[in-house]
């Protein structure tokens, strides 16, 4: 359905008998009882909420309580969308607890404000034209209000929403209530999560002589490298929350170690190459994705393609391609970066030697990742540079 077509233009349908009803309920059941993934699920619920009414579309709102705001993150028509807790009519049916149902947006008296700087305005914009609307707000299982399902254009003959709907509606919520409160735990456990990885590889970084930008760029290098490699976005993202702990084995190794201007001597280097086995130790114990793959990074983001690297002296496609990735992320931002104790290599020099060192140090097939993800690669590196960044 294109989306300029007027209201009238829609092809109108008939609400739902009973078993065509039921029919959607177990089917949307299923999928969201086995579904953790917010995003997932919420489209899930908008396209449940959708069919069980006989909507045009359905957005499902989510309420951030410390930001006091609304948000969604998938609605059909319109993209993620972020506002205050009290705006529009979905702030107020969240802030009274109270359904609203609106038969005419052009019409309505009561929430004239609202509509004209929001839908009507959104109406102009993209040549939609929104009738009615209902919004209600949803709950979990302690009966606090989590959320709210906004619902427009109801493509019956009536073109309005009923008192039958927001029932429909409210049981599509109550079913998706407990694996929404689940998937939203799950999230903020992962968001936690990749807030505590992040720090600790900036606390690794900042005992050697590394600054904290640079695991926020060796993090977005080698989610480009995943990708031109041909990983799926949700492992190329993993690479990137996990790949700030590469390093992680350093809070073990001691300043005189660590910060000697000069060069190390053998005994030295010994000690300053455990840090792979130390950070690895740190973390393969957890049964968490996110720390089992920043395990595998730490472990082998100094073995070579050659087998000259360590600590295990693997070769080829025995090292990890986690570990395979971080080494030239972090060998290129390394190099790249002016330090107290050397200059920055130029850009030039550094791909010379990566040209060099395809099939010795580094896998080629990353090596050629990353010539064909270098314009992206120099917009992350002046995007987080130390200088601009401080």
């Amino acid at each position: 359905m294109h989306e300029t077509h007027q209201l009238g233009m829609r092809k109108l349908k008939k609400d739902l008998q009973p078993q065509e009803m039921l029919r959607i309920i177990f089917e949307y059941a299923a999928k969201i009882a086995n579904e953790r993934r917010l995003d997932h699920l919420l489209m899930l619920m908008a396209d449940m909420g959708r069919e069980m009414i006989v909507s045009d579309r359905c957005t499902v709102w989510l309420l951030d309580k410390q930001k006091n705001e609304v948000y969604s993150t998938v609605a059909h028509g319109v993209p993620p969308l972020r506002m205050p807790g009290s705006a529009g009519l979905v702030g107020h049916s969240i802030a009274t607890g109270k359904p609203i149902f609106i038969d005419d947006a052009y019409q309505n008296i009561e929430f004239k404000d609202v509509l004209e700087s929001g839908a009507i305005a959104m109406d102009k914009k993209t040549g939609y034209r929104t009738k009615s609307l209902m919004v209600i707000p949803f709950r979990n299982n302690e009966g606090e209000i989590m959320g709210a399902y906004q619902a427009v254009n109801k493509l019956t003959e009536q073109e309005q929403f009923s008192v039958k709907d927001l029932e429909h509606l409210s049981l599509a919520a109550s079913y998706a209530g407990k694996s929404l409160e689940s998937a939203l735990l799950s999230h903020e456990i992962e968001e936690t999560q990749k807030e505590i990885i992040f720090t600790m590889g900036e606390i690794g970084e900042s005992r050697s002589k590394e600054t904290g930008n640079h695991v926020k760029r060796v993090a977005e290098y080698s989610y480009l490298l995943a990708l031109g490699l041909g990983m799926s976005e949700e492992e190329a993202e993993l690479l990137k929350i996990a790949s700030p702990m590469h390093d992680i084995g350093k809070v073990a190794i001691p300043d005189a170690v660590l910060k000697k201007p000069g060069k190390l001597t053998d005994e030295e280097f010994d000690i300053m190459k455990s840090h792979t086995e130390i950070g690895y130790g740190l973390l393969k114990n957890s049964k968490r994705r996110i720390l089992t793959t920043a395990a595998i990074v730490a472990h082998q983001h100094h073995e070579k393609w050659n087998g000259r690297g360590y600590p295990q002296g693997l070769k080829g496609e025995e090292i990890h391609i986690y570990g395979r990735i971080t080494a030239i992320a972090d060998v290129f931002d390394a190099l790249g970066s002016a330090r107290v104790y050397k200059a920055a290599w130029e850009l030039d020099r550094i791909l010379n030697l990566f040209k060099e060192e395809r099939g010795e140090h580094f896998d080629p097939q990353v090596v050629d990742a990353f010539i064909e993800q270098l314009p992206k690669i120099l917009e992350i590196r002046e995007q987080y540079s130390d200088i601009a960044l401080g």
